[in-house]
């Protein structure tokens, strides 16, 4: 799209473009996590095929042509659904839902090819971040199956302070939290993580009842178990700060 300023997003859109290039074979499936998906319980995408979800409104006409045709890994997508029922997890195969914009478009800049099959797990509607640390735990061993779990969100999301400067303050002070937490060692990681709201700027960065787009890093900071995380991205957008970060385990990354 064509952005005010017109390379706000340049910067954001060439660390996608190369992160395949970091990983140190390419993964035989991929497992998206996205922000826009939420269910009262984990569900899974079936479909062999599964069709592109336009879940936004008001964009530009080109957007709704954008095609991303990779397949979906039913088999896969069952054994994530037992991998969860057995640790607890309520969980369930939704055998027509769609790929929603939080996967398509990063995916579009990350493996553009689309000749990787993914699988995307919705985020459970309770917005608990403990739940989501457990619903990674469940699925950490994928990781040594060569399967690439990604978590598809914003460190800071909040609609209300985009492009306003005085929220440019707000976001580095819970970005700098963010990534010394995701950097500490996993039981320090977990812990902060599970009580991210009480620290300070977090709901001015993540208002209450709109976390979901801080989630998806719960699921992978669980899927690391022991794993260290680190900060791999970091920008200034929207007069806002973002980060991406990355958990390496030996050879596996989420």
């Amino acid at each position: 799209m064509e952005w005010n300023p017109i390379h706000e997003w340049d910067r954001t859109a060439d660390f996608l473009k190369g992160l395949a290039k970091t990983l140190p074979a390419p993964p035989k499936a991929i497992v998206m996590v996205s922000a826009h998906w939420l269910e009262s319980s984990v569900s899974v995408t079936g479909s062999p095929n599964p069709e592109l979800i336009y879940d936004y409104y008001g964009f530009p006409e080109h957007t709704y042509a954008l095609q991303y045709p990779a397949k979906g890994e039913p088999v896969l997508a069952k054994a994530i659904v037992q991998r969860l029922k057995d640790a607890g997890v309520p969980a369930s195969i939704h055998p027509s839902r769609g790929f929603d914009h939080g996967m398509f478009i990063p995916m579009l800049l990350m493996f553009p090819n689309a000749d990787i099959p993914v699988v995307q797990l919705s985020l459970n509607s309770n917005l608990d971040a403990k739940t989501h640390l457990d619903i990674g735990k469940a699925l950490a061993s994928l990781r040594d199956e060569g399967i690439l779990m990604i978590g598809s969100g914003m460190s800071f999301h909040n609609m209300r302070g985009y492009g306003k400067p005085r929220f440019g303050p707000i976001s580095d002070a819970f970005d700098d939290w963010l990534t010394q937490t995701v950097e500490s060692d996993s039981v320090t990681r977990n812990k902060r993580l599970a009580e991210w709201s009480a620290t300070p700027f977090a709901r001015q960065s993540h208002p209450l009842g709109e976390e979901e787009h801080l989630l998806p890093l719960m699921v992978m900071a669980g899927a690391a178990s022991n794993g260290m995380g680190k900060q791999v991205f970091t920008d200034r957008v929207m007069e806002t700060t973002i980060s991406a970060f990355a958990f390496k385990i030996g050879r596996a990354h989420v």
